[in-house]
């Protein structure tokens, strides 16, 4: 059996243990959303594509998955009207592929660029936000465009629709 004495200096050296892991351990803590308590609804118009390649599915899936997030993580109820106390629109401005990799004279990765240009208005200030959105997708040069496009879509529309949030709610 254990002396006393030996119990609490084990007891001690746990805890001394367990506060150094946490205090070694930072909580990390994402920015909230930042949004002015007199808006109450939100219209979210079609992401018009004004690129000169244009992906058929990236415009409706864009504009889907903004008009999913932006309700489903912020208290905005999501309306259709015109007069909405915030407006978010714009278009897809960028859609390019160009080498990034070279190996022997031949290219081993593509990259896909694509952009786009937001407009983000709160009718209660008047205020306005217009910003661009950019995001580069690496893919292998055996790969067409049509097949990397079916392999990226979904991070495409991810990434962009996290970057145009974050920019519009998270003092981004």
């Amino acid at each position: 059996m254990l002396s006393l004495t030996t119990q609490k200096n084990r007891i001690f050296k746990y805890m001394l243990c367990y506060t150094v892991l946490l205090s070694g351990c930072g909580i990390y803590k994402f920015n909230d959303v930042n949004l002015d308590s007199s808006l109450k609804t939100v219209k979210i118009n079609f992401l018009e594509n004004r690129a000169r390649i244009i992906n058929p599915q990236l415009a409706p899936k864009l504009t889907d998955k903004l008009q999913l997030k932006i309700p489903s993580q912020t208290k905005l109820t999501r309306t259709n009207n015109d007069d909405a106390n915030l407006q978010i629109s714009g278009y897809i401005s960028d859609y390019s592929v160009t080498t990034a990799a070279i190996s022997s004279t031949q290219a081993t990765t593509n990259r896909l660029t694509v952009s786009a240009h937001i407009s983000s208005k709160n009718n209660v200030t008047g205020k306005i936000d217009e910003f661009d959105v950019s995001r580069n997708f690496d893919f292998s040069a055996n790969l067409s465009l049509q097949q990397a496009e079916a392999q990226l879509l979904d991070e495409i529309v991810r990434s962009l629709t996290d970057d145009i949030f974050n920019h519009i709610f998270s003092n981004w």
